[in-house]
């Protein structure tokens, strides 16, 4: 495998981020992997060798660059927790949809990405960015996977649910059972919003999973055999929407 840290501008500055892919066999379809909010870290590089070594070129940006070049919540004390609440809350779906622009423009120009069509994947925070990503670019954003995604449907104006009529492409929705962020009823009104703008979409529930249940490192939530069905979905996703063209 190919990995490196790279540097993409954006509209507000230099946005460093972890890319990996295959020696042979390319160009290879792009997807944007989306951090969760304890940040971009050895875990989440992990995830990212993993979905690259069957055939993707792996995008995972530090979505936090605005404010810091580094963060991963390694101590889950209060002042940790309260440093990636702050981190989190100055984000929004429009500033990672303009994030989105400068990684398919930083995508576009590499000779191991295959032109055309990406997928994006979120964890968590990154759920909404997601739908957001994948309604404001339909004609690039083939697939994505929104896994145990936190705030799906708010009040603020750009809320992803508001544009879900806008995804032209195939999203997941892996649901933990026990996740006090995305209520079974507020799942039900997004599923809803799919079903009435004929979006193709699968919500699938995870029975007795909590959120966070993908996470190795996640002591006591990691469920194993949940996080394999998640990497069953996500690679099938992929596969359909990617590489089956």
């Amino acid at each position: 495998m190919i990995e490196a840290e790279v540097d993409i501008r954006t509209r507000d500055g230099e946005m460093n981020a972890f890319v990996t892919h295959p020696e042979e066999g390319g160009p290879f379809p792009a997807v944007f992997f989306y951090m969760d909010a304890p940040g971009k870290r050895e875990e989440l590089h992990d995830m990212a060798r993993r979905i690259g070594t069957v055939g993707y070129y792996v995008v995972l940006p530090n979505l936090y660059y605005r404010t810091v070049r580094e963060f991963a919540l390694l101590n889950r004390d209060d002042a940790g927790m309260k440093r990636m609440f702050e981190l989190m809350s100055s984000l929004t779906n429009t500033k990672v949809v303009e994030d989105t622009e400068a990684l398919l423009e930083f995508a576009d120009r590499q000779s191991q990405v295959r032109r055309g069509k990406v997928a994006a994947v979120g964890y968590c925070m990154s759920g909404p960015f997601v739908c957001a990503v994948a309604a404001q670019y339909p004609e690039r954003v083939a697939a994505a996977a929104s896994i145990y995604g936190a705030r799906l449907i708010s009040d603020a104006p750009d809320s992803a649910h508001l544009c879900l009529q806008k995804i032209k492409g195939e999203i997941y929705f892996a649901c933990a059972e026990i996740d006090r962020w995305a209520s079974k009823e507020q799942i039900e009104q997004l599923e809803g919003i799919l079903k009435s703008a004929g979006v193709r979409h699968r919500i699938e529930w995870y029975p007795g999973a909590q959120h966070g249940f993908a996470f190795p490192q996640r002591q006591g939530i990691y469920d194993k055999p949940s996080a394999e069905r998640h990497w069953e979905r996500v690679f099938a996703l992929l596969e359909r929407n990617l590489r089956a063209r």
